[in-house]
């Protein structure tokens, strides 16, 4: 590569985790990955985030992910992709990008259904547009046979009707970057969800409640994310120029999970992970 970018992480940020560890929410075909994706990924293999799930959360964005599972093949890390349509672009759901979307399914880089689901957040598309979309991507996980990498803000009653109606047609389902109420939680345990845990609880202005919660969650039903570029820690030990999340900083939120939950983080570290390859049907590491 041209270039490196070893000094990306100072010292204080360079993490090395206790077991390997699987980032089941990875946005690296955001485009503030472009420049240094392999230095990225060395230093995710260098922090002992061995396995990445590459978010796909539209059709160019979850092609572009396939493709770097396939361009980065054999380099000491395992790359996979989930494929689906987020709800902020589901009045883009279609015919043909129904059709595209099971067809990406196929792929045997695509280990899962999504990013979809409901945000009535923003409303970027209208509530009846989502709830169409996330129809759509339900009937094609209950065709593949693949599990459900779900989205969720302000939509938790909505999501777990839906899902109840087609609990019996889907298989496994993770609702990635929990962030919502005791209530919510309880109801998605209840479906037999999982639940992806990011670095929003390292966030002294909004995460105070998930501190609470995270001992609430099985271990069997627990992963952890950076959903990178996303949501980079507040609490990080040193500041991070660009302030662009990556892969190699999970080990600090497994560190601040496993606070909260009471158990060493090495403990975490094996049971996420092998949570991880159980949901998504990976080889053991």
């Amino acid at each position: 590569m041209a270039e490196t970018f070893d000094d990306f992480l100072p010292e204080a940020l360079r993490f090395t985790a206790p077991a390997p560890l699987v980032d089941i929410g990875a946005n690296l075909a955001h485009e503030s990955f472009a420049r240094d994706l392999p230095a990225v990924l060395a230093r995710a293999r260098a922090a002992r985030v061995t396995t990445l799930i590459l978010t796909g959360t539209d059709r160019e964005h979850a092609e572009q992910a396939v493709a770097m599972c396939r361009e980065h093949a054999g380099e000491g890390l395992a790359l996979h992709a989930t494929a689906g349509v987020h709800p902020h672009d589901a009045s883009r759901w279609d015919t043909e990008l129904a059709a595209a979307m099971a067809a990406l399914q196929r792929q045997p880089e695509v280990v899962a259904v999504g990013e979809c689901g409901l945000d009535f957040n923003r409303n970027f598309s209208s509530p009846a547009d989502q709830e169409r979309a996330f129809e759509g991507q339900l009937a094609i996980a209950a065709a593949s046979g693949k599990p459900l990498f779900l989205h969720e803000r302000d939509a938790g009653r909505r999501l777990s009707e839906m899902l109840h109606a087609w609990r019996d047609d889907i298989g496994d389902a993770v609702v990635h970057c929990f962030t919502a109420d005791r209530e919510t939680l309880f109801g998605y345990l209840d479906l037999d969800l999982h639940i992806g845990l990011t670095g929003w609880l390292c966030d002294e202005r909004r995460g105070h409640h998930l501190r609470e919660l995270v001992g609430e969650i099985p271990a069997e039903r627990l992963m952890v994310e950076t959903d990178c570029p996303y949501l980079l820690p507040r609490n990080l030990p040193a500041k991070l120029k660009g302030r662009r999340h990556e892969p190699a900083l999970l080990p600090w939120i497994v560190r601040e999970i496993a606070h909260w939950r009471g158990e060493s983080e090495a403990a975490l570290a094996e049971s996420t992970s092998a949570t991880a390859r159980r949901f998504f049907r990976l080889p053991a590491a």
